[in-house]
């Protein structure tokens, strides 16, 4: 059956992947609503230039006129709020654009949300959902043990996780007083096609294709745990069709990696698809001072989500990094355009650029 949902930040990474695949392989019509700062790209959803499930407003979340208009106008069964700011070292350069969107946004959002919830007619409402898509960040660091849970609290340590902690109790708060049928995820590092490449893969197989130095923070032993693309957007699927309103909904893929086994491992694959005679990958790795607070391991348990509506992850990380890389490699016109000058692979987040905000 053909749904009609509202994808904030569709031009984006996740949200572009999760956009292409409900328009053109579930037959859905999706309405993108993104404000196309430097991650959101309409290169993404080039493949949707004319289609008929497809519909892109540029615009920006915290415009409460514009979402009110779109929710009255093309009535989603759904809300699927992917629009962030999401990049770590960012957010220790520049906190304001985060709490602006990923704050401020949310509840805009939320706003509209429930004002057009309350309109609907029953049956229209008993089905209608707001998925706020989040991340594992909010639950700090762990330990060399343990795992994060959905019941794990909340210990943010980089103004971005701070920012989405506080976007997900905002949306836990909406449903439990207002009433509004909301559903979180919260995910782990994702990586695949269409990433911009500021995030440690695509960052990593770009530096390494052009015989560049290939940072690593630290000691390089931080572990992460990486979720393919597309097992995430099936993951919200999953969730949208059977999650329970007012529930969590841990996303992981099973693939804890150092940064440095990350980093090895792009190495290897590219060594193989891309060899450079007298050159060995990994010589180029460098390890540069970490990042200010930069938490030491994540980890998810996905259970719940595994056990109560039957989502697995298909990848595991070296048929997920191979497909990824693949993609990198076949689709160079798509990273030239979206890297327009303004982010060339410098780092960002050392906390000496900081601006101070009004």
């Amino acid at each position: 059956m053909q749904k009609t949902w509202l994808i904030t930040g569709g031009a984006g990474f996740i949200g572009g992947n999760f956009v292409l695949r409900n328009a053109l392989r579930n037959g859905h019509r999706i309405i993108t609503l993104d404000k196309l700062t430097y991650a959101g790209n309409l290169d993404t959803l080039q493949p949707l230039r004319e289609h008929p499930n497809h519909v892109f407003v540029h615009g920006d979340i915290n415009d409460g006129t514009l979402v009110a208009r779109l929710l009255a106008e093309y009535q989603p069964d759904a809300v699927v709020h992917f629009a962030a700011e999401s990049h770590v070292d960012r957010s220790i350069d520049g906190p304001a654009d985060f709490i602006e969107t990923n704050i401020n946004g949310t509840f805009t959002l939320l706003e509209e949300s429930l004002r057009h919830f309350r309109a609907l007619p029953a049956d229209k409402a008993q089905d209608f959902r707001f998925l706020h898509v989040s991340t594992d960040e909010v639950y700090g660091s762990l330990g060399e043990t343990g795992l994060f849970t959905e019941e794990t609290p909340y210990y943010p340590s980089s103004p971005y996780s701070a920012s989405k902690a506080a976007s997900d109790h905002l949306v836990r708060a909406w449903h439990h007083t207002y009433g509004l049928p909301t559903l979180i995820t919260n995910c782990s590092n994702n990586y695949g096609p269409y990433q911009f490449p500021e995030k440690l893969i695509p960052l990593i197989i770009e530096k390494a294709l052009r015989g560049e130095p290939l940072p690593v923070y630290g000691d390089g032993l931080n572990v992460r745990d990486w979720l393919y693309v597309t097992d995430h957007c099936k993951a919200i699927e999953t969730v949208l069709e059977k999650g329970s309103p007012g529930q969590t909904y841990n996303v992981g893929g099973n693939a804890e990696k150092t940064n440095l086994e990350v980093v090895q491992a792009i190495c290897d694959v590219l060594d193989e698809k891309r060899p450079v005679t007298g050159l060995n990958r990994r010589d180029l790795i460098t390890f540069i001072q970490d990042r200010p607070g930069h938490d030491r391991r994540y980890a998810i348990d996905s259970s719940k989500l595994q056990t109560q509506l039957g989502w697995r992850p298909q990848e595991d990380f070296a048929s997920g990094l191979e497909k990824t890389v693949q993609w990198y490699l076949d689709n160079r016109d798509w990273v030239q355009r979206v890297q327009d000058g303004s982010y060339q692979g410098q780092r960002l987040g050392t906390t000496t650029t900081q601006k101070a905000s009004a």
